[in-house]
Protein backbone atom coordinates (compact mmCIF):
# COMPACT_ATOMS: atom_id res chain seq x y z
CA UNK A 1 0.00 0.00 0.00
CA UNK A 2 1.58 3.45 -1.25
CA UNK A 3 1.96 6.32 1.92
CA UNK A 4 1.51 9.74 0.92
CA UNK A 5 3.99 11.56 1.54
CA UNK A 6 2.00 13.97 4.26
CA UNK A 7 0.80 10.11 6.07
CA UNK A 8 4.90 9.78 6.17
CA UNK A 9 5.79 12.72 7.32
CA UNK A 10 3.21 12.71 9.66
CA UNK A 11 4.61 8.92 11.37
CA UNK A 12 8.20 10.16 11.46
CA UNK A 13 6.69 12.96 13.56
CA UNK A 14 5.44 11.15 15.82
CA UNK A 15 8.39 8.60 15.97
CA UNK A 16 10.21 11.22 16.74
CA UNK A 17 8.30 12.37 19.75
CA UNK A 18 8.28 8.75 20.82
CA UNK A 19 12.30 9.16 20.72
CA UNK A 20 12.08 12.18 22.28
CA UNK A 21 14.56 13.46 19.61
CA UNK A 22 12.48 16.82 20.32
CA UNK A 23 13.72 17.02 23.91
CA UNK A 24 17.46 16.56 23.57
CA UNK A 25 18.00 17.21 27.39
CA UNK A 26 18.09 13.51 28.03
CA UNK A 27 20.69 13.08 25.69
CA UNK A 28 22.88 15.42 26.84
CA UNK A 29 22.34 13.86 30.89
CA UNK A 30 23.56 10.46 29.24
CA UNK A 31 26.17 12.25 27.19
CA UNK A 32 27.80 14.66 29.61
CA UNK A 33 28.98 11.59 32.17
CA UNK A 34 30.01 9.50 29.10
CA UNK A 35 32.45 12.47 27.69
CA UNK A 36 34.15 12.56 31.60
CA UNK A 37 34.77 8.92 31.13
CA UNK A 38 35.98 9.56 27.83
CA UNK A 39 38.53 12.48 28.53
CA UNK A 40 39.73 10.98 32.40
CA UNK A 41 40.43 7.42 30.25
CA UNK A 42 42.08 9.05 28.03
CA UNK A 43 44.13 11.74 29.96
CA UNK A 44 42.67 14.43 27.75
CA UNK A 45 43.56 12.52 24.96
CA UNK A 46 40.56 10.62 23.37
CA UNK A 47 40.43 8.50 20.09
CA UNK A 48 38.30 10.57 17.99
CA UNK A 49 37.06 7.93 16.01
CA UNK A 50 35.50 6.86 20.16
CA UNK A 51 34.04 9.78 20.65
CA UNK A 52 32.23 10.20 17.45
CA UNK A 53 31.07 6.31 18.32
CA UNK A 54 30.25 6.99 21.63
CA UNK A 55 28.26 10.17 21.15
CA UNK A 56 26.15 8.65 17.52
CA UNK A 57 25.64 5.64 20.53
CA UNK A 58 24.40 7.92 23.04
CA UNK A 59 21.86 9.25 21.20
CA UNK A 60 20.99 5.84 19.47
CA UNK A 61 20.23 4.47 23.21
CA UNK A 62 18.64 7.02 24.48
CA UNK A 63 16.36 7.21 22.25
CA UNK A 64 15.73 3.39 22.03
CA UNK A 65 15.22 3.61 25.95
CA UNK A 66 12.35 6.58 25.95
CA UNK A 67 10.96 4.15 23.60
CA UNK A 68 10.97 0.64 25.68
CA UNK A 69 10.27 3.42 28.34
CA UNK A 70 7.07 4.67 26.68
CA UNK A 71 5.82 0.69 26.06
CA UNK A 72 6.36 -0.28 29.45
CA UNK A 73 3.87 2.84 30.65
CA UNK A 74 1.54 2.82 28.08
CA UNK A 75 -1.05 2.01 30.98
CA UNK A 76 0.18 4.32 33.44
CA UNK A 77 1.09 7.60 31.03
CA UNK A 78 -2.61 8.32 29.82
CA UNK A 79 -3.40 9.26 33.77
CA UNK A 80 -0.77 11.61 34.29
CA UNK A 81 -0.90 15.17 33.15
CA UNK A 82 2.35 15.60 31.26
CA UNK A 83 2.81 12.29 29.74
CA UNK A 84 -0.88 11.82 28.22
CA UNK A 85 -0.02 13.45 24.84
CA UNK A 86 2.38 10.98 24.01
CA UNK A 87 2.22 9.09 20.95
CA UNK A 88 2.32 5.57 22.85
CA UNK A 89 -0.14 7.09 25.14
CA UNK A 90 -2.73 8.68 23.11
CA UNK A 91 -2.60 5.42 20.64
CA UNK A 92 -1.02 7.56 18.03
CA UNK A 93 1.78 4.64 17.65
CA UNK A 94 0.88 1.18 18.15
CA UNK A 95 3.25 -1.21 20.79
CA UNK A 96 4.09 -3.55 17.69
CA UNK A 97 5.64 -0.29 15.83
CA UNK A 98 7.16 0.86 18.94
CA UNK A 99 8.82 -2.79 19.41
CA UNK A 100 9.86 -2.55 15.68
CA UNK A 101 11.36 1.16 16.47
CA UNK A 102 13.12 0.11 19.37
CA UNK A 103 14.71 -2.93 17.80
CA UNK A 104 15.95 -0.90 14.73
CA UNK A 105 17.62 1.85 16.97
CA UNK A 106 19.22 -1.39 19.13
CA UNK A 107 20.55 -2.83 15.85
CA UNK A 108 21.98 0.33 14.92
CA UNK A 109 24.04 1.18 17.66
CA UNK A 110 25.12 -2.37 17.74
CA UNK A 111 26.22 -1.84 13.82
CA UNK A 112 28.26 1.28 15.29
CA UNK A 113 30.25 -0.41 17.83
CA UNK A 114 31.37 -3.16 15.68
CA UNK A 115 34.66 -1.29 15.04
CA UNK A 116 35.16 -1.51 19.02
CA UNK A 117 36.45 -4.91 18.90
CA UNK A 118 36.80 -6.02 22.50
CA UNK A 119 35.42 -8.81 24.60
CA UNK A 120 34.99 -6.55 27.49
CA UNK A 121 33.86 -3.65 25.72
CA UNK A 122 31.17 -6.48 24.20
CA UNK A 123 30.29 -7.73 27.53
CA UNK A 124 29.44 -4.10 28.66
CA UNK A 125 27.41 -3.23 25.89
CA UNK A 126 24.79 -6.68 26.39
CA UNK A 127 24.92 -5.45 30.28
CA UNK A 128 24.75 -1.32 29.16
CA UNK A 129 21.09 -2.29 26.80
CA UNK A 130 20.17 -5.05 29.81
CA UNK A 131 19.75 -1.70 31.82
CA UNK A 132 18.14 0.40 29.60
CA UNK A 133 15.08 -2.03 29.01
CA UNK A 134 14.60 -3.21 32.32
CA UNK A 135 15.06 0.34 34.07
CA UNK A 136 11.30 1.39 33.29
CA UNK A 137 9.62 -1.98 35.10
CA UNK A 138 12.03 -1.09 38.43
CA UNK A 139 9.67 1.95 39.15
CA UNK A 140 6.65 -1.40 39.79
CA UNK A 141 9.68 -2.42 42.73
CA UNK A 142 12.63 -0.32 44.12
CA UNK A 143 11.89 2.35 46.34
CA UNK A 144 14.21 4.67 44.47
CA UNK A 145 14.22 3.41 41.11
CA UNK A 146 16.36 6.61 40.18
CA UNK A 147 19.11 4.83 41.68
CA UNK A 148 19.05 2.25 38.81
CA UNK A 149 18.58 5.09 36.31
CA UNK A 150 21.55 6.26 37.23
CA UNK A 151 23.21 3.42 36.97
CA UNK A 152 21.84 3.08 33.14
CA UNK A 153 22.84 6.54 32.68
CA UNK A 154 26.41 6.77 33.72
CA UNK A 155 27.34 3.19 32.18
CA UNK A 156 29.14 5.16 29.52
CA UNK A 157 31.73 5.48 31.48
CA UNK A 158 32.93 1.58 32.35
CA UNK A 159 32.03 1.07 28.81
CA UNK A 160 34.73 4.37 27.71
CA UNK A 161 37.58 3.11 30.15
CA UNK A 162 37.13 -0.32 28.18
CA UNK A 163 37.12 0.98 24.69
CA UNK A 164 40.12 3.05 25.05
CA UNK A 165 42.05 1.10 27.82
CA UNK A 166 41.01 -2.50 27.12
CA UNK A 167 40.08 -2.56 30.87
CA UNK A 168 37.85 -0.93 33.53
CA UNK A 169 39.86 0.64 36.28
CA UNK A 170 38.41 1.42 40.23
CA UNK A 171 38.04 5.38 38.91
CA UNK A 172 35.52 4.41 36.34
CA UNK A 173 33.37 2.71 39.43
CA UNK A 174 33.85 5.59 41.41
CA UNK A 175 32.82 7.64 38.81
CA UNK A 176 29.62 5.75 37.86
CA UNK A 177 28.79 5.80 41.59
CA UNK A 178 28.93 9.43 41.63
CA UNK A 179 26.70 9.69 38.42
CA UNK A 180 24.49 7.14 40.07
CA UNK A 181 24.26 10.19 42.84
CA UNK A 182 23.71 12.82 40.47
CA UNK A 183 21.04 11.40 38.77
CA UNK A 184 18.66 10.85 41.74
CA UNK A 185 19.51 14.39 42.25
CA UNK A 186 17.78 15.49 38.97
CA UNK A 187 15.45 12.89 38.76
CA UNK A 188 14.08 13.31 42.26
CA UNK A 189 13.70 16.85 41.08
CA UNK A 190 11.56 15.50 37.91
CA UNK A 191 9.81 13.49 39.75
CA UNK A 192 8.56 16.04 42.28
CA UNK A 193 6.74 17.44 38.64
CA UNK A 194 4.69 14.35 39.09
CA UNK A 195 4.39 13.41 42.66
CA UNK A 196 0.65 13.55 42.89
CA UNK A 197 0.24 11.73 39.86
CA UNK A 198 2.63 9.03 40.95
CA UNK A 199 0.49 8.70 44.20
CA UNK A 200 -2.27 8.00 42.46
CA UNK A 201 -1.27 5.45 40.08
CA UNK A 202 0.88 3.30 42.46
CA UNK A 203 4.47 4.58 40.87
CA UNK A 204 7.55 4.42 43.07
CA UNK A 205 9.61 7.21 42.80
CA UNK A 206 12.19 8.92 45.21
CA UNK A 207 10.57 12.19 45.37
CA UNK A 208 7.90 9.86 46.93
CA UNK A 209 10.14 7.51 49.40
CA UNK A 210 11.96 10.66 50.45
CA UNK A 211 8.91 12.67 51.36
CA UNK A 212 9.24 15.97 53.45
CA UNK A 213 13.32 15.53 53.16
CA UNK A 214 13.14 15.31 49.36
CA UNK A 215 14.94 18.77 49.11
CA UNK A 216 17.74 17.90 51.39
CA UNK A 217 18.21 14.40 49.95
CA UNK A 218 18.82 16.02 46.34
CA UNK A 219 21.51 18.20 47.82
CA UNK A 220 23.16 15.82 49.81
CA UNK A 221 23.50 13.61 46.38
CA UNK A 222 24.48 16.92 44.24
CA UNK A 223 27.57 16.88 47.18
CA UNK A 224 28.65 13.31 46.97
CA UNK A 225 28.49 13.43 43.34
CA UNK A 226 30.72 16.24 43.18
CA UNK A 227 32.68 14.78 45.73
CA UNK A 228 33.68 11.91 43.90
CA UNK A 229 34.36 13.51 40.91
CA UNK A 230 36.51 15.53 42.78
CA UNK A 231 38.20 12.77 44.66
CA UNK A 232 38.97 11.13 41.28
CA UNK A 233 40.21 14.21 39.54
CA UNK A 234 42.59 14.73 42.85
CA UNK A 235 43.93 10.87 42.44
CA UNK A 236 44.73 11.85 38.34
CA UNK A 237 46.14 15.27 39.52
CA UNK A 238 44.29 17.47 37.71
CA UNK A 239 44.56 21.40 38.60
CA UNK A 240 43.02 24.34 39.10
CA UNK A 241 40.75 24.50 36.12
CA UNK A 242 39.07 20.88 37.09
CA UNK A 243 38.44 22.25 40.49
CA UNK A 244 37.25 25.90 38.74
CA UNK A 245 34.72 23.22 37.11
CA UNK A 246 33.54 21.53 39.93
CA UNK A 247 32.39 24.87 42.11
CA UNK A 248 30.88 26.33 39.16
CA UNK A 249 28.97 22.97 38.80
CA UNK A 250 28.17 23.53 42.80
CA UNK A 251 26.91 26.99 42.16
CA UNK A 252 24.17 25.91 39.66
CA UNK A 253 23.44 23.19 42.41
CA UNK A 254 23.38 25.95 44.87
CA UNK A 255 20.74 27.59 42.44
CA UNK A 256 18.81 24.23 42.05
CA UNK A 257 17.93 24.61 45.52
CA UNK A 258 16.59 27.82 45.36
CA UNK A 259 14.17 26.52 42.49
CA UNK A 260 13.33 23.43 44.57
CA UNK A 261 12.48 24.37 48.00
CA UNK A 262 9.00 25.67 47.51
CA UNK A 263 8.41 22.59 45.92
CA UNK A 264 6.75 23.88 43.13
CA UNK A 265 6.51 21.57 40.06
CA UNK A 266 6.96 23.86 37.36
CA UNK A 267 10.34 24.95 38.89
CA UNK A 268 11.00 22.03 39.86
CA UNK A 269 11.01 20.97 36.08
CA UNK A 270 13.32 23.65 35.21
CA UNK A 271 16.01 22.88 38.14
CA UNK A 272 15.81 18.54 36.34
CA UNK A 273 16.63 20.36 33.06
CA UNK A 274 19.00 22.71 33.87
CA UNK A 275 21.08 20.22 35.22
CA UNK A 276 22.54 19.99 31.66
CA UNK A 277 24.47 22.58 32.75
CA UNK A 278 26.03 21.36 35.66
CA UNK A 279 27.08 18.19 33.87
CA UNK A 280 28.91 20.54 31.23
CA UNK A 281 30.29 22.85 33.53
CA UNK A 282 32.14 19.35 35.11
CA UNK A 283 33.48 18.50 31.83
CA UNK A 284 34.38 21.52 30.84
CA UNK A 285 36.62 22.06 33.93
CA UNK A 286 38.05 18.22 33.05
CA UNK A 287 38.76 19.19 29.04
CA UNK A 288 40.29 22.46 29.70
CA UNK A 289 42.74 21.25 32.50
CA UNK A 290 43.59 18.57 29.77
CA UNK A 291 44.36 21.09 27.51
CA UNK A 292 46.13 23.37 29.05
CA UNK A 293 48.33 20.82 31.14
CA UNK A 294 48.93 19.90 27.57
CA UNK A 295 50.14 22.49 26.25
CA UNK A 296 52.14 23.59 28.99
CA UNK A 297 54.12 20.36 28.77
CA UNK A 298 54.55 20.79 25.31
Amino acid sequence: MEISGERLRERLDLYERLMRLDKPIGILLLLWPTLWGLWLSALGRPDWLVVGIFVLGTVLMRSAGCVINDLADRNFDPHVARTRDRPLAAGRVSGREALVLFAALVACAFVLVLPLRSWLFGVLCVAALFLAASYPFTKRFLAIPQAYLGVAFGFGIPMAYAAQLGSVPAEAWWLLLANVFWAVAYDTEYAMVDRADDIQLGIRTSAITFGRADVAAVMLCYALALGLVGMVGHALGLGHLFYVGLVLAAGIAGYHYTLIRERDPQRCFQAFRHNNWLGASVFAGIALDFLVNRGIAA
